[in-house]
């Protein structure tokens, strides 16, 4: 079966710790903590890879660019979306669209959602009016309310090229 359109979820999610950049969308925030993990941490990058990968059915950002392979340490998430979005391409696909939600407690997210949004649309080569990105907190609730970890959950819209 050969579909038109495809759609793929990704969900990412790290822990927040002290003396590290937040990088979200490609973008540095002001924060004191920051997102750990093997390459920037960026939760937001890593959730729309999965969520691009996945409407391919191609293999998940985790079997791609596995933390365990040095050449991935600390290399920037928007690199990864890059070559990801070769693969889907490769594929005989291209992004249509892109909606995002930030589970976060802090740092308040409003002031950088259309930096952000402007930063997934040029990685892509997306027109900014289609990506969505929202900022929802945990209200208080488990490690994301309790401000230790931070996580993103993206939709990807795909068409045949």
């Amino acid at each position: 079966m050969d579909e038109q359109w495809r759609v793929g979820i990704g969900y990412d999610i790290h822990r927040l710790v002290p003396n590290r950049a937040l990088i979200l969308a490609g973008i540095e925030l002001a924060s004191d903590v920051g997102l750990s993990g093997h390459s920037d941490g960026d939760v937001v990058l890593h959730a729309v890879t999965d969520a691009l990968l996945g409407a391919a059915a191609q293999p998940d950002i985790g079997e791609l660019f596995p933390d365990t392979d040095p050449a991935y340490e600390g290399i920037a998430s928007a690199e990864l979306l890059v070559r990801a979005l070769k693969r889907v391409r490769d594929a005989g696909y291209g992004p249509c669209n892109v909606d995002v939600i930030v589970h976060a407690e802090r740092p308040k997210l409003s002031p950088y959602k259309a930096s952000m949004a402007s930063s997934i649309a040029e990685i892509l080569g997306l027109p900014v009016t289609a990506v969505s990105v929202k900022a929802k907190t945990a209200e208080g609730l488990g490690s994301i309310g309790a401000g230790e970890a931070m996580a993103c959950t993206a939709s990807v819209l795909i068409v045949k090229q």
